[in-house]
């Protein structure tokens, strides 16, 4: 008997209603089905009473999920999507998201066309694409203090975030660079077009293996977003006192130490999605975010007297 998983939103009743649907769909196709939350994916904020919270990278999968699975839908918006890579992307499972959110960037069918997609997913009519993922560990002392599977962003900044940081990095074999900013950024490709992008840095289409460092507000004209191959490990040195708010994904962190040491590598776990039809980059760059769009508006040529 085939394998499937629903992932939904359960803060969107209409998200666990489709996901019940789905299910009974399925279960009369003959699929074995199994439904968890998407919340399990969230690894849970720090507080200055308890400044860790720490599930191992390949501790999130829920129950039932795992490599003999063909695949998972999920149901919510771009966090929900995010929350399920890091819960699956240990297992291997493709996943269909289905956007019930706002912008869904991520997502790969809206509701209306639900339908045909379960169609095509039971017939294995798709094409499955891989994403890049980051492991992020925090070390004190060189012991694994914390760590997660990041998709799209790591965010290294002060409480509150107006406030000065300065940061030592290293890639690779390079020599280290300090850089002074509000914050710093290291994004994947898939993550260029979330917060990088809104802190200037450039929109880089996936399946390029690259990596960028994308300084937040920087105190200098010299420090600008890097781009650098994925296979270089990135060390993190805060010295900022007293500490510092680590940020995954937008919805997991940890506070760390100017002893601390942030190490980021490209992960061996990449995202898998599916594809119901080519992917093109530029169309959903586009519909999502209107680059590219036409100048409707032309100015007309106007004869001087």
């Amino acid at each position: 008997m085939p394998k499937a998983g629903i992932i939904y939103n359960d803060v969107k009743p209409i998200a666990k209603r489709v996901a019940i649907e789905i299910k009974d769909k399925l279960t009369a196709f003959g699929w074995e089905v199994f439904l968890t939350v998407g919340v399990g994916g969230m690894l849970g904020y720090s507080n200055p009473n308890s400044p860790v919270c720490h599930t191992p990278i390949d501790g999130l999968t829920p129950p039932g999920f795992d490599s003999e699975m063909k695949f998972a839908v999920v149901l919510g918006g771009d966090g929900t999507v995010l929350a399920a890579s890091r819960l699956v992307a240990p297992c291997g499972i493709p996943l269909l998201g289905v956007n019930t959110g706002h912008m869904g960037f991520l997502t790969e069918a809206y509701l209306n066309q639900l339908p045909q997609a379960i169609e095509k997913l039971v017939a294995g009519d798709y094409e499955i694409e891989e994403r890049t993922m980051l492991a992020v560990k925090v070390f004190r002392q060189d012991n694994l203090l914390w760590e997660a599977l990041c998709l799209n962003e790591m965010t290294l900044h002060r409480e509150p975030l107006t406030s000065m940081c300065h940061f030592e990095i290293a890639i690779g074999r390079h020599c280290p660079i300090d850089i002074a900013a509000d914050g710093i950024i290291i994004s994947t490709p898939t993550g260029s077009t979330a917060y990088s992008l809104s802190a200037g840095g450039p929109v880089i289409i996936p399946g390029v293996p690259v990596l960028q460092l994308v300084p937040i507000c920087p105190h200098s004209l010299a420090s600008r977003a890097l781009v650098f191959p994925n296979n270089e490990p990135v060390n993190i040195y805060p010295v900022n006192t007293p500490r510092l708010v680590m940020v995954v994904d937008g919805n997991a962190g940890c506070y760390v130490l100017p002893d601390d040491r942030v190490y980021l590598e490209r992960s061996h776990y990449p995202a898998k999605f599916v594809r119901l039809q080519p992917h093109e980059f530029f169309r959903i760059l586009r519909e999502k975010l209107g680059w590219g769009l036409p100048h409707i508006a032309k100015p007309t040529s106007v004869e001087l007297p």
